[in-house]
C-alpha cells in the first residue's frame, strides 16, 4: 500500500445525496454539465473525506462521520476557518473554498477544498522506488522540515490567536486525557497512576505558541512523485495554537522504528513504512528538529510521554466500546493489553527519556 489518500468507491452507508449536491455547486461553482462523481478517500481518519468531480472540475469533501457526534467534535466550520486563516501563510495545508451550514444539502455541515495530486506513503514505499533508503532519507528530512516551517508560522499575523486558546495549553490537554481516561477506563493497568500523577506533576509550563497540526504524522503527509519533497499536508481537524513542542511528542509517538517490540510495530496493523532502513529513528527526528527549529528540546520527554499516554487513552476509549457491547469487531478484543504497554512505553521515556 502506497497511497492512503487514494480514492475508491464510497463505502456502504457513507453515500452522498447526488442530487442536492450536484444543485450546491452548480449554485457556487462553474459545474461542467457533465455527470458527477463521487469517490471517497479511503483513509480511516474519524472525518470523511470525499472527492467530487466533473469533467475538468474537482473539488475535496470533508464531513463529519455519520451516527451521534460529541459535541464540539468534528467542527466543519472551525477547520475550515483554520484552513482559511493558515493557506496563504504555508500553502501545504489545502486552499478550502466554500463551508456550508446548511443540514439540507448533505445532512450535516460540510467544507470543501482543492484537491491535491501526489504520493502518500503509509506501510510501504511505491514499487518503482530504485534507491529506497536514499528515497527514505530524503523524505525524513522533509517531513522534519516542513514542521519546522510550519511551527515558524505567525499565528497572529494569520489571525489564529482569536480563534484559539494558547495559554494554559499543556494544562488543559493533560486534564482532558486525564478526565477522558477515567470515564473510559474498564481495569487497572501497572504503570497508569505513575504516568498520570506524573504528567500532572511535571506539567509544561507555557512558553512561546505556534501553529501546530497535532497529528502530524507521514500517512498524512504528501510528497512529489520522486518522493524528495512534502507537497501536502492532511487532516487538520485537531490543528491549533499551543506548545511545539506538543507536535513533536506526539509525532514521535507515532513514529515507530525497525528496532521497537514487535507490539508497538504492529499495533495499527501492517507496521509503517517508517521500520524501513533510511527512514530517521525518533533520536534524528529529534536531533534534526532541534537543529532546524533552534528550539531547546530538553523537556521532549515529557511531551513524548504524553503522546503515548493519549495513546493509551484512544484505545482505551475503543475497548470500553467493545465491553459495552457497541461494537463486535475482533480487532478490538484484546486491545486492553495494548493499553497496558502503551502505559509501559510511557513510564519508560519517563525514566530513561526519549
Amino acid at each position: 500500500m502506497t497511497a492512503s489518500h487514494d480514492t475508491s468507491r464510497v463505502r456502504p452507508g457513507e453515500e452522498l445525496p447526488e442530487q442536492a449536491l450536484k444543485a450546491f455547486l452548480q449554485a457556487n461553482f462553474d459545474l461542467p454539465d457533465e455527470p458527477l462523481e463521487i469517490r471517497q478517500f479511503s483513509a480511516g481518519h474519524s472525518n470523511l473525506t470525499y472527492e467530487i468531480s466533473a469533467g475538468s472540475f474537482e473539488v475535496v469533501l470533508r464531513r463529519p462521520p455519520f451516527g451521534p457526534v460529541a459535541p464540539k467534535a468534528h467542527d466543519m466550520e472551525r477547520e475550515y476557518e483554520f484552513l482559511r486563516r493558515l493557506h496563504p501563510a504555508y500553502p501545504l495545508a489545502p486552499e478550502p473554498y466554500i463551508f456550508c451550514e446548511d443540514e439540507n444539502v448533505i445532512g450535516r455541515p460540510f467544507f470543501l477544498m482543492e484537491r491535491r495530486r501526489g504520493v502518500v506513503v503509509d506501510t510501504a514505499l511505491p514499487e518503482n522506488v530504485t534507491e529506497p533508503q536514499k528515497t527514505a532519507e530524503q523524505m525524513s528530512a522533509s517531513f522534519v522540515q516542513r514542521l519546522v516551517d510550519l511551527h515558524k508560522v505567525s499565528p497572529e499575523d494569520c489571525g489564529l490567536l482569536e480563534m484559539t486558546k494558547p495559554d494554559g495549553f499543556m494544562e488543559r490537554q493533560i486534564n482532558g486525557w486525564l478526565k477522558r481516561y477515567k470515564k473510559a477506563k474498564t481495569e487497572e493497568h501497572h504503570e497508569e497512576e505513575f504516568v498520570m500523577q506524573w504528567l500532572i506533576d511535571h506539567c509544561p509550563l507555557d512558553g512561546a505558541a505556534a501553529v501546530i497540526h497535532y497529528d502530524y504524522k507521514l500517512n498524512n503527509a504528501m510528497f512529489n512523485e520522486n518522493l524528495t519533497e512534502m507537497t501536502g499536508l492532511f487532516d487538520w481537524e485537531m490543528a491549533t495554537v499551543g506548545d511545539p513542542l506538543a507536535d513533536i511528542g506526539a509525532l514521535l509517538s507515532y513514529w515507530v522504528e525497525a528496532d521497537d517490540p514487535d507490539w508497538l510495530k504492529q499495533a495499527f496493523g501492517t507496521p509503517p513504512v517508517t521500520v524501513q532502513p533510511g527512514f530517521y529513528t525518533r533520536r534524528e527526528l529529534v536531533e534534526a528538529y532541534a537543529r532546524k527549529s533552534g528550539r531547546n528540546v530538553d523537556d521532549l520527554h515529557v511531551y513524548v510521554a504524553f503522546g503515548y499516554f493519549k495513546l493509551a487513552v484512544i484505545a482505551q476509549q475503543i475497548y470500553a466500546r467493545y465491553v459495552a457491547g457497541q461494537t463486535d469487531d475482533q480487532r478490538f478484543k484484546h486491545l486492553n493489553q495494548t493499553v497496558g504497554a502503551l502505559f509501559n512505553r510511557a513510564a519508560s521515556v519517563i525514566r530513561e527519556g526519549v
